[in-house]
């Protein structure tokens, strides 16, 4: 018996809905399969080995050092670099998909400048750049556990003035730690990026040109599954309130594809601390200011320093000064 016309039209408008609902879930699976990716990516970032040391690029004696996060949840590495009886030390932090070279700087120059300046230096790998055990970005979470870890290491080791000099995602990272603790005394932060939803679309639309909604709303809910980290879980909204009481030198250039630079002038505008200070330097890039500007780098980097020296002292004068007033007698009847 011939399919009436009727049922045959029933048939082929069911098959049509059939394939455009699979055409529809294809494209639904590939959308956030991408997701996936990116948050994948974004968490296991590929880190270079390292390739020298401070004695054959600045003829600079360390130690290797070893220490774990100040939650107990790493080991970290890295080396020392001592300065002849000095109590100052400089602690670095390197960005997001580098080590504790980050050649593009380039650290070595720095850390040769704090060393002439007579800080010890703490150079350390955070634990997404450990080649050995490597762990998961995860936005300054777990890495400011891991930065004060190095703090504590500089504390054992004697240091009386803590300087964290951080770069990107280690400079955002330095800005959480900075709500955890009283061991820092001053900050250079240099490009400063903090994982928050509008940088984070930023970078990834300076890759793929994928709509900001609902691409966030998907990343957020991948996140936790591939790396154990909420965006709400960085505390971005706190830190670009904080009034820090120790002083901050923001560096940012005009040009940052990565982190656009008024954010460090919004954080720099929080500061009341006399000794903080920004720099934003027109047509700069990420990261790359010193290499743009050495010297004018370097200037302004050795006033932010000699200023927290002279702010030191003057506090060290002036509790000696109220340690050794006499006490006024009270009057006897």
């Amino acid at each position: 018996m011939p399919i009436p016309l009727t049922s045959r039209r029933i048939r082929v408008k069911h098959i049509l809905v059939a394939l455009l609902l699979s055409v529809l879930f294809f494209f639904i699976f590939c959308f956030i399969a991408l997701h996936a990716l990116i948050a994948w990516v974004l968490s296991y970032p590929p880190v270079a080995p390292l390739y020298s040391n401070p004695m054959q690029a600045k003829q600079m004696p360390y130690e290797n050092i070893t220490f774990p996060a100040l939650d107990g949840s790493q080991t970290l590495h890295g080396w020392y670099i001592p300065a002849t009886g000095s109590n100052k030390t400089i602690v670095f932090s390197h960005g997001y998909g580098a080590n504790r070279e980050e050649t593009w700087i380039p650290m070595y120059d720095l850390a040769h400048y704090a060393h002439r300046m007579n800080y010890n230096v703490v150079m350390f790998d955070y634990g997404f750049a450990n080649q050995n055990s490597k762990a998961v970005a995860t936005g300054g979470k777990a890495e400011s556990q891991q930065l004060l870890g190095a703090i504590e290491l500089a504390k054992q080791r004697g240091a009386k003035q803590i300087v964290v000099w951080g770069f990107s995602m280690g400079a955002g990272t330095a800005l959480q730690a900075g709500l955890q603790t009283k061991d820092v005394d001053a900050m250079i932060l240099d490009s400063t990026f903090l994982l928050e939803p509008d940088t984070l679309y930023h970078n990834v639309k300076n890759v793929i040109d994928l709509p900001k909604h609902p691409s966030l709303e998907i990343l957020e809910l991948l996140f936790p599954v591939v790396n154990g980290t909420r965006l709400h879980q960085i505390p971005y909204q706190q830190v670009k309130q904080e009034d820090y009481p120790f002083p901050i030198f923001f560096i940012h250039g005009t040009e940052d594809e990565k982190a656009p630079y008024p954010i460090a002038e919004q954080l720099a505008a929080n500061q009341t601390n006399p000794y903080s200070d920004v720099w934003i330097v027109k047509g700069s890039h990420h990261e790359l200011i010193f290499r743009e500007h050495p010297r004018e780098y370097l200037r302004r980097v050795s006033t932010f320093l000699n200023n927290v020296n002279l702010a030191e002292q003057k506090d060290v004068d002036h509790a000696s000064m109220t340690k050794s007033k006499p006490k006024a007698s009270g009057a006897t009847g």
